[in-house]
């Protein structure tokens, strides 16, 4: 059986889909072990639990699920000995627009999930773990299950693993397919049994009052298991892969106009944008230019290619400085992208050329934000649908002098007014968008622009004539 990731770049490194990458590598646990399968877990049962916990700081990792906390700060946040039940709840809703990692590793490499899964319970007292899997996911999670009870049966989770005397069990949730399931307290309220409405923080921190009340880890598939290779190369090697404070690979999720869009396992910081597009990916499609680019999946804020960046930098004799960084030189880490005003979240890079019309494109993500709003803050369910509505009316030619600032306004009214990150998660596209392409929502005014090429009208309007 071939594999079904291509050869890794010369500027890839992979750890995470190292063995998804083997031809003929299977979700079974015979083939896991015959690739070094659990046994960072044995190594980790030989380590006391704060040596673990440690570690994961020391190696800076930093969460794959889009807001990017560090991860041995939020298992700090536990006091191992406070006598209450402790949970860790894997989240395995993979939905933001644009990334379409996970999914991959619990179809290709369950076991290395749960390896990393149960090395995080132990350093976190934990007896009691989920997997959150979405239900579009349907064979995910019977692969996962699987996996599981194969885990089980050779002593890797349940009593008394491998003879240490720790106990764990692990289940797997179908979730209902809504996205707002992403957020942590939703995707408790959610594995509980109730509508999925997030909760207040504070005082609702999932560390302190997080699944049935109790202290609670949420983490993402990718960050969990991250966690068995720190343990297997050591923190200090598996930080040196990436930059201070963001540590290990990070997978890449590249989709739209380029010509080899798919996975890459790149150490974070490793390349550029410039390096990632035409290097990794092949470049634009024939006779393209750049246009624009989305980071960090949907929500993140949109990079027009013709932009130059104003950031602080250290100079030589150590002072900051100021200068100027172009767009295609933005170095893809948290931090660089956190500096220019957006943000690398899940790694979702959607790359879109100079064929694309960006009313086009935010009237996407609108309806997108529309649909999933949970419903439960008025600024957050009232204002997504208003602004899904006003760019699909301009889209059919009903464009408004007053259009772009009434948008721009709405967005404005819900950032920063919801109980969670939702809130942003709609607003950032239309704030950035208009900020950065205002001529395009200006040409709706008197209708579409000619010069916008066939192909994003013709979409434009078969979106149109399906909604």
């Amino acid at each position: 059986m071939p594999s079904f990731l291509p050869p890794p770049h010369p500027k890839e490194r992979r750890i995470i889909f190292e063995n998804i990458s083997k031809p003929g590598y299977a979700p079974d646990i015979e083939t896991c072990l015959a690739h070094g399968g659990y046994e960072s877990l044995k190594k980790a049962l030989t380590m006391k639990p704060s040596e673990i916990v440690d570690a994961v700081k020391a190696a800076n990792l930093r969460g794959r699920g889009g807001a990017g906390f560090p991860c041995g700060t939020k298992w700090s946040f536990i006091k191992y000995d406070d006598g209450k039940p402790h949970y860790i709840v894997v989240n395995g809703d993979e939905s933001e627009p644009g990334t379409f990692k996970d999914r991959h590793i619990l179809h290709k490499d369950p076991h290395q999930l749960i390896e990393g899964l149960a090395i995080s319970a132990f350093a976190t007292n934990t007896h009691l773990a989920y997997i959150y899997i979405r239900c579009e996911f349907p064979h995910a999670a019977r692969i996962v299950w699987n996996a599981v009870l194969e885990a089980r049966a050779k002593g890797f989770i349940g009593k008394n693993i491998l003879g240490s005397g720790f106990d764990l069990d692990v289940y797997v949730h179908q979730g209902a397919g809504a996205y707002i399931c992403g957020e942590e307290t939703s995707l408790l309220e959610s594995l509980e049994g109730k509508r999925p409405y997030p909760r207040i923080k504070p005082p609702y921190f999932p560390a302190v009052l997080g699944l049935y009340m109790n202290p609670t880890i949420v983490n993402n598939v990718e960050t969990i298991c991250h966690v068995k290779h720190i343990i297997r190369l050591g923190a200090a090697e598996y930080a040196k892969m990436g930059t201070p404070g963001d540590g290990g690979t990070r997978t890449m999720c590249v989709s739209g106009d380029v010509v080899r869009p798919g996975i890459f396992e790149i150490p974070c910081g490793a390349v550029t944008l410039r390096e990632l597009l035409f290097d990794v990916c092949g470049g634009l499609k024939p006779g393209r230019k750049l246009k624009a680019v989305i980071p960090g999946g949907s929500s993140a804020k949109i990079m027009r290619a013709d932009e130059v960046y104003r950031v602080k930098v250290k100079g030589p004799d150590g002072t900051m400085v100021e200068k100027d960084l172009p767009m295609l030189n933005v170095v893809m880490d948290a931090s660089t992208l956190q500096s220019v005003g957006t943000m690398i979240g899940s790694a979702g890079v959607i790359v879109m050329d100079d064929s694309r019309d960006m009313v086009w494109a935010l009237n996407n993500l609108n309806q997108f934000y529309a649909n999933e709003s949970c419903g439960q803050c008025t600024p957050c369910r009232e204002g997504s649908l208003w602004m899904a509505k006003m760019t699909t009316r301009m889209l059919g030619g009903g464009g408004r002098k007053e259009d772009p600032p009434t948008l721009g306004n709405i967005a404005d009214n819900i950032a920063g007014r919801t109980i969670c990150a939702f809130g942003e998660a709609c607003s950032w596209p239309t704030q950035s968008f208009l900020a950065k392409f205002p001529e395009e929502f200006e040409w709706r005014e008197t209708g579409v622009k000619k010069n916008i090429s066939d192909r994003a009208d013709g979409d434009a309007i078969s979106q149109l004539k399906s909604a």
